[in-house]
């Protein structure tokens, strides 16, 4: 195993630990992901993987708990006017940035500042652009109006908070904090070789008290079978793993007396989308001939092995914007075959496949590579529209590159993709026709009047009521136009060595206290310079 200069292992003592060991200082936690990062700014990066390190970096104002309720973080209380329209934060004193200087309420207005900036690349404006008036009332306490109710306005502060020292006088965008960052979180930068890992220290100034671990290794490895060799060998301590993998593993002793698993339901789904700006998909009857034609049932037990559930929309079951009348999308090959008829396509040279002016039906469907899952969907998915007549090419793609080659320069047909949504089912950034620009998450550029108005009322009332009557119409004509062919939410399975304490599955999932997970003494496997 590859390890960093300071990282020695010593020890490799994994038994079964009780809740009684004692936390201690020490060890290092090697993690893994099928991507690298592409930028570690919080306002700018758009991926998974980026915002996996960031989040380790940077604090927000406020933060969810163990139990999805907004708490704070770097604001210690916060008052809301008896109109919605006024937020005043206090903020916690005496927190440093990760370089020694004081944390201010000229951070918050900076990262106000940058966020609302024409000129920042920035996927996350709109609900920072609602904002009418803020206020810097003294060093610790700022007063922010907003022109409108707006629901998610405490979430949306939990941004990531940028220190104006540091980024003041120069572009934001092309900074080379952007790839070397200091921010108040539980981590601090230590370095990254791109494409092969990146590393952190623990931030013994912390606010909230030095995490337990001393250093966290994320090591890039685009292939989970890869990831799992690497598992079993004791290269990395973690990762996700597919349900095959679990089914496997948790019957063998070798893996499950090293190794917990830890299995949720997560906020995220996985579903085809289309490039809307492609003609083949402009017609919605195309696409939902290619929704009838595709078998989710098939591809649920297939790929997720049963643990995972059918999505109709862009609410999860989890979620209270969950429109339980919208009904799944039947597995109807005839009625696909139909809908392409009338629209024209038809095997008229028996080659079996489609054609329609001289032209095939033949289309490039993307995904990152890495991903089994994923893979496995577009396979299922090229055999299913096989059998319609249409021809589906298959392209796998390293994650940087496909996210920042493909998807935000919408150099592609259709891909299988998934998101990550927040608890708040504030949806505007992915479906509103506004947010259709590059490296916004609009990239399948859809378009609807009456989705736009109600994803405006939506996130401008605080009424739960009004909000969900507007997110259930939401739901209903998305599944109806079908930008995305939704296709499944999976339970999250995490494979942890079992040296690591203090894990529990939350509401929030697993990491929602990452700093405080620690390792006894004893069963410390590497020793860092952090180490007296």
């Amino acid at each position: 195993m590859k390890m960093i200069d300071d990282i020695k292992a010593f020890k490799d003592n994994r038994g079964v630990f009780s809740s009684n060991n004692k936390s201690a200082y020490g060890d290092v936690f090697v993690d893994s992901s099928i991507g690298d990062a592409s930028i570690l700014n919080p306002i700018l990066s758009t991926d998974s993987a980026s915002g996996d390190i960031h989040g380790l970096i940077f604090n927000g104002l406020v933060k969810y708990d163990k139990k999805l309720k907004l708490i704070g973080d770097l604001a210690e209380t916060w008052k809301v006017s008896k109109d919605n329209l006024t937020i005043t934060f206090y903020l916690k004193k005496n927190i440093r940035w990760q370089d020694g200087l004081p944390f201010t309420a000229a951070d918050v207005e900076f990262t106000y500042q940058k966020l609302t900036d024409p000129k920042t690349k920035s996927p996350y404006k709109s609900g920072f652009e609602l904002v009418k008036k803020f206020e810097v009332i003294d060093e610790f306490t700022i007063q922010i109006t907003y022109g409108v109710p707006f629901a998610p306005a405490l979430e949306n502060w939990g941004m990531g908070i940028l220190p104006k020292h540091i980024l003041e006088k120069v572009d934001i965008n092309t900074a080379a904090f952007n790839s070397k960052p200091t921010g108040t979180g539980p981590f601090k930068f230590e370095d990254w070789s791109r494409g092969e890992r990146i590393r952190l220290k623990a931030n013994e100034t912390y606010y909230d008290g030095r995490p337990f671990l001393d250093k966290v290794l994320c090591r890039i490895i685009p292939d989970q079978a890869t990831q799992l060799l690497e598992l079993k060998s004791g290269g990395i301590d973690s990762m996700g793993l597919t349900s095959d993998m679990y089914v496997t593993l948790t019957k063998d002793p070798a893996f499950t007396s090293k190794y917990n698993t830890y299995k949720y339901i997560g906020f995220n789904y996985t579903y085809l989308g289309f490039n809307l700006k492609n003609p083949l998909f402009a017609d919605k009857n195309i696409r939902k001939a290619i929704a009838y034609g595709i078998n989710k049932k098939e591809i649920i037990d297939g790929v997720l092995l049963g643990y995972g559930v059918e999505a109709t929309g862009p609410f999860l079951p989890r979620s209270w914007a969950y429109n339980k009348d919208v009904k799944k999308m039947e597995y109807n090959p005839e009625k696909a075959k139909l809908l392409l008829k009338d629209a024209g396509w038809e095997d008229t040279d028996k080659d079996g496949i489609l054609e329609k002016n001289g032209k095939k039906f033949e289309f490039m469907l993307m995904t990152n590579q890495g991903n089994k899952g994923r893979e496995l969907v577009t396979q299922m998915i090229q055999q299913n529209l096989k059998k319609l007549g249409v021809k589906v090419n298959i392209r796998i793609i390293a994650w940087s590159s496909f996210i920042n080659e493909f998807v935000d320069k919408k150099k592609y047909d259709a891909i299988v993709m998934g998101w990550q949504l927040s608890p708040d089912p504030d949806i505007y950034d992915i479906f509103h026709s506004s947010k259709t620009g590059e490296k916004e998450y609009n990239f399948v550029s859809y378009k609807n009047p009456e989705v736009d108005k109600l994803l405006i009322e939506g996130r401008t009332t605080y009424e739960i009521e009004k909000r969900k009557k507007a997110y259930n119409k939401i739901h209903e004509i998305i599944a109806d136009d079908l930008p995305y062919v939704f296709i499944y939410v999976p339970e999250s399975i995490v494979a942890v060595d079992k040296r690591f304490q203090n894990i529990a599955v939350e509401p929030a999932g697993i990491k929602y206290n990452f700093e405080k997970w620690f390792v006894p003494k004893e069963a410390q496997k590497y020793r860092t310079e952090m180490q007296k």
